[in-house]
C-alpha cells in the first residue's frame, strides 16, 4: 500500500518530521465508517474557517478574498443540486505569521471548526499547517505557492499551482519568444514564497542555458531599492526576474522605471498580479510579465457566469485572490459531497481523490501530495490590462 510521507524540502522546512499516514486510495473505505457522521447530516450547516489577510501590509487582497468566498457560499448554499451548507467564520490572518498562527488556534479550539480555507501565504502556512495535522482539521490553502508545503500533512491541500509548476512552465514559454540569455533576479529574502521562487527561477533557468548576472535580495517592506536596482542596471540584463511580497511589488515596479531600468527589459513576476496591484504602480506596470493560474477571460468551465456574477454583485472585476478562493470553496464542496460526511478525515480522503473537476481554474486534479494540477498560464500587461502572453 502507498502511503503519504511528509518529503518536505530542507529549505521549505528546517527538519523533516515522519507522520502516519491517513489517506490513500486503499484506506477511504476504512477511514469512512458506519460510526462516522454520515450524508443524512450533510445538510446540517457545516462550519468552515477562513484565514485570510483584513488588516497588515497584505490587506489589499483582503475584500476581494471575502467577496470571492461570499460569492461561493452563497451559491453552494442554495444550490438545488447539493445538500452541503457552508457557514463561515472569518479570522483576520493580519498579514503575519504570528496573526495566521492564532487565527488557526481559534478556529480550531475555540470555534470548533474542522475545516479551514487559508491561510494565503507560503510563510503563513508553513507554522499553520502542522496545526492543522496535529488536531486533525482539514486545511486548504487558495493562494500559497511555494513548493513541498502540502507535504505537511494528508490534512492540508493547495488550490493555487506551486512555484515548481508556474516556472518551469513561465520560463520556457518567454524564453522561447523573448529569447534572453543574461538576467538578474531581485528577490525578498525574508518570505518564504520569494526565497523559494528565486531557488526555482534559478534552477530553471540554468537548465534553460540562461546565463544569471546577479541575484539582489531585499527586506519585506524595504522602501529603498535603489542600491539593488543601480547594481542590477549596470549589469545591462535582458530580463529581471522578481520575487516578492503582493504589498512589495508595485513599489518595485515603480522605482525599478524611476531608477532607469528600461522599458525594453521586461519585469518578470513569479507572483500572482491583480489588477489593483498594476493600477498601483500605473505606467511602471505596462509590460510586466507574470506566471500565474487564472485569467479572467478564460473560457474554463463556469468563469465568465462567476466573472459577471461578482461584478454585478460587488460592482467591480474579481481579481486573482477573489478567483482563487472562490474556486477553492466549490472544491472544498465536491469534496464534502464525495465524501457523503462531515468527518474532516473522510473529507481529506475524498479531496486527495479529486480528479478533472470543472472549476474556473480548469480541469482541476490533486496530486499525490495534495498540491493543485491545471494549465498554468503566462500573462502580460498592455495598456494597463492582462493579455495572453503568446
Amino acid at each position: 500500500m502507498n502511503i503519504r510521507k511528509i518529503i518536505v524540502l530542507a529549505s521549505v522546512l528546517a527538519v523533516i518530521v515522519p507522520i502516519t499516514s491517513f489517506i490513500g486510495c486503499e484506506r477511504v473505505q476504512q477511514i469512512v465508517q458506519p460510526t462516522t457522521p454520515q450524508m443524512e447530516r450533510i445538510g446540517e450547516e457545516i462550519l468552515v474557517g477562513a484565514v485570510y489577510p483584513i488588516t497588515g501590509h497584505s490587506s489589499l487582497a483582503g475584500p476581494p478574498v471575502e467577496y470571492g468566498i461570499e460569492l461561493a457560499v452563497s451559491e453552494i448554499n442554495n444550490s438545488q443540486r447539493s445538500d452541503v451548507k457552508i457557514k463561515l467564520i472569518a479570522e483576520d490572518g493580519r498579514s503575519t505569521v504570528e496573526g495566521a498562527v492564532e487565527a488557526f488556534n481559534k478556529l480550531i479550539h475555540q470555534d470548533k471548526v474542522s475545516i479551514i480555507l487559508g491561510p494565503g501565504s507560503s510563510s503563513q502556512v508553513q507554522e499553520a499547517f502542522p496545526i492543522a495535522h496535529q488536531n486533525q482539521v482539514v486545511a486548504i490553502s487558495p493562494s500559497s505557492a511555494a513548493s513541498g508545503l502540502s507535504a505537511i500533512s494528508d490534512f492540508v491541500f493547495r488550490t493555487n499551482l506551486t512555484t515548481d509548476v508556474l516556472i518551469p512552465n513561465g520560463i520556457r514559454v518567454t524564453q522561447e519568444k523573448l529569447g534572453y540569455q543574461k538576467v538578474a533576479t531581485l528577490f525578498d529574502e525574508i518570505d518564504l514564497f520569494s526565497q523559494t521562487s528565486d531557488a526555482e527561477l534559478r534552477k530553471a533557468l540554468t537548465d534553460n542555458g540562461v546565463e544569471i548576472l546577479m541575484a539582489e535580495s531585499f527586506q519585506t517592506e524595504e522602501a529603498d531599492l535603489s542600491a539593488q536596482f543601480t547594481r542590477i542596471k549596470a549589469l545591462n540584463p535582458d530580463a529581471i526576474f522578481i520575487s516578492s511580497t503582493v504589498a512589495d511589488i508595485s513599489n518595485i515596479l515603480i522605482q525599478g522605471r524611476a531608477l532607469g531600468i528600461p522599458s525594453d527589459v521586461p519585469f518578470i513576476v513569479n507572483l500572482t498580479l491583480s489588477r489593483d496591484l498594476v493600477a498601483a504602480a500605473g505606467d511602471a506596470a505596462e509590460g510586466t510579465i507574470t506566471f500565474t493560474s487564472w485569467n479572467s477571460t478564460a473560457d474554463t468551465p463556469g468563469n465568465q457566469t462567476f466573472v459577471q456574477n461578482y461584478s454585478t454583485k460587488y460592482g467591480m472585476e474579481p481579481n486573482i485572490w477573489a478567483a482563487q478562493f472562490y474556486a477553492a470553496v466549490h472544491i472544498l464542496a465536491k469534496g464534502i459531497t464525495d465524501a457523503q460526511s462531515i468527518d474532516p478525515k473522510a473529507i481529506a480522503a475524498a479531496l486527495a481523490e479529486i480528479q478533472n473537476f470543472d472549476t474556473i481554474l480548469g480541469s482541476f486534479s490533486f496530486n499525490d501530495v495534495g498540491d493543485a494540477v491545471y494549465n498554468p498560464i503566462v500573462l502580460i500587461v498592455k495598456d494597463g490590462e492582462f493579455e495572453i502572453f503568446e
